[in-house]
């Protein structure tokens, strides 16, 4: 195995050139606790940890080693250890607004070409939550694939009502549907995979993630557990991982997130919502807000039918909260900064 086989193309080559060091080489975070990871190269996976340096240059925690990422390591102890210098700039990301109050982003994985957002068609699936996940794939300009699962658990009939109201509100990504129990969908499923290239399961807890991986590997190397009484998923993965199919694909498996918050990613939004954007080129006002003034396309589609109103009020809303916790962060750093020369100066003052 080379790096090559680790999704390491030419675009990072491009970069390589300029970061590396002398007794330095290069490697990928496969799985990441706290200020620890492992990283793996071509000849294997090994713990790792950041140097002190590094740790304390960095600016915001975002910049920090994330699952997929690709980074400059200086390996000790015969190659059993390695320390973290630095981090190759991300050609693709996935983040979200920090869990809670922090306005700030949390990176949840790096560097992937396709985005698998799996939903459940039995108790799982929310159009809501879809439009949520599909902004997060394309905020970082990753490719996203809509999976749905479970689809022994709903007639024929009603899968294709499911995978109708998907495209009834103008969701143009891919759809692929399977059953981890009776196989259906996954020799279709497997065919996407294609070797060095990187793939990640975005979903609730318990719509199947760790079972198709199972299933892709054909063992139980990973513990599930069922779904609750009451259709809620329960955790089996308890941390972000990548993994290397038989195949030689790539695949970084996440618990599942109850909070989706969208920070700063209102041209994300924009994109997902890629009817709203047609419909707006129509709108009496370069600068419609979509929301009251006369002449707006988009709200004579919804009284129309034409545009499906609940795809719209999540259009607003994502739009709103986005715009909203970018304006928040942008302070938060703003303060931030002001605090760091506060101390910069009177450091100086105690050192007359």
């Amino acid at each position: 195995m080379d790096l090559k086989n680790l999704g390491f193309d030419s675009w990072f080559e491009g970069h390589a050139e300029t970061m590396s060091r002398p007794g330095f080489d290069i490697a990928r975070v496969t799985a990441v606790d706290r200020d620890a990871c492992l990283v793996r190269n071509e000849h294997g996976e090994v713990p790792a940890e950041l140097v002190g340096r590094f740790r304390f240059s960095v600016q915001d925690t975002a910049d920090l080693p994330c699952v997929g990422d690709w980074v400059l390591v200086q390996y000790y102890n015969e190659g059993d250890a390695a320390l973290v210098h630095d981090v190759f700039p991300r050609k693709t990301f996935l983040r979200r607004k920090s869990a809670g109050k922090t306005v700030d982003y949390q990176m949840i994985a790096a560097n992937i070409d396709i985005a698998f957002i799996v939903q459940s068609c039995h108790y799982d699936f929310n159009l809501r939550r879809l439009d949520r996940y599909l902004v997060m794939a394309r905020d970082g300009t990753i490719e996203p694939v809509v999976l749905l699962t479970k689809t022994d658990l709903v007639t024929p009939e009603e899968l294709v009502q499911i995978v109708e109201s998907v495209r009834n509100t103008g969701i143009d990504a891919k759809i692929l549907t399977l059953s981890s129990t009776t196989g259906d969908g996954i020799d279709d499923f497997k065919r996407m995979l294609a070797a060095g290239r990187t793939y990640c399961l975005l979903g609730s807890s318990g719509v199947g993630k760790t079972t198709l991986i199972n299933r892709l590997i054909g063992r139980d190397t990973f513990d599930t557990k069922a779904v609750s009484g009451t259709g809620e998923g329960t955790h089996s993965t308890s941390r972000r991982q990548l993994i290397i199919l038989e195949q030689g694909s790539l695949l970084i498996d996440t618990p599942g997130m109850r909070e989706l918050g969208i920070l700063g990613a209102s041209g994300a939004v924009d994109e997902s919502f890629a009817q709203i954007g047609d419909l707006s080129a129509s709108c009496r006002y370069a600068d419609c807000t979509h929301v009251r003034e006369p002449g707006c396309a988009v709200l004579s589609a919804v009284e129309s039918g034409d545009l499906d109103r609940k795809h719209y009020e999540s259009y607003l809303k994502l739009k709103k909260e986005s715009e909203y916790n970018e304006m928040s962060y942008l302070d938060k750093r703003r303060k931030d900064k002001a605090f760091g020369r506060f101390v910069k100066t009177a450091l100086k003052q105690m050192k007359k």
